[in-house]
């Protein structure tokens, strides 16, 4: 650490732990490394010693490959004020999805490449419409289908969580969505 105290052994062995679970920015692999040796040494009953040694030059090639943390598949419902916010529109719907009248594959498509532009985008909360279905005794096929969509790899990272709409906008016909934090661009 620049600047501030020294960490202690424990400490060190806690923040390993940490830095574990997470994504190391670029250029910080080593110190994670580091980490990993002083926790080996201190579970090894041996002694950490107080000052870091000196970093190693290692090859890309050589860093072993940080896996990202797997979502695990199941969202979340929104909150009951968020949910109200949205329905009242106190809290904005940024984006409209329509999928009436599509095939499965079609509304799959088009509605994995919404979600990926509105994620891009920034956006939080969007509204998709799956219809109710048109047989009787039946709730459609999209209606059905797009909450197991949203289970599947192609849409995990990209929601936080969704419920079904109010009924001024689409009741069990449509969906407010809350899509996923990202980094990865300004919303425009």
């Amino acid at each position: 650490m620049k600047g501030g105290r020294k960490l202690d052994p424990e400490e060190r062995v806690l923040w390993g732990k940490v830095a574990k679970s997470t994504r190391a920015l670029p250029g910080r692999m080593k110190d994670i490394l580091e980490n990993e040796e002083q926790e080996a040494k201190l579970q090894a009953g041996g002694e950490a010693k107080a000052v870091a040694p000196a970093p190693k030059a290692v090859a890309a090639a050589e860093l072993p490959a940080v896996k990202p943390r797997q979502p695990s598949g199941f969202h979340y419902p929104l909150e009951r004020p968020t949910k109200r916010k949205l329905a009242k529109g106190r809290l904005e719907i940024e984006a409209r999805l329509d999928l009436h009248g599509l095939y499965q594959d079609e509304a799959h498509d088009l509605l994995l490449h919404f979600l990926q532009r509105a994620h891009m985008r920034g956006l939080r909360h969007v509204l998709v419409i799956t219809g109710k279905g048109s047989s009787m005794g039946s709730e459609g096929v999209l209606r059905r289908a797009v909450p197991l969509w949203f289970s599947k790899s192609d849409f995990r990272f990209l929601i936080s969580s969704y419920e079904w709409a109010a009924r001024n906008h689409g009741g069990e016909g449509a969906m407010y969505v809350r899509l996923a934090r990202g980094h990865h661009g300004e919303r425009t």
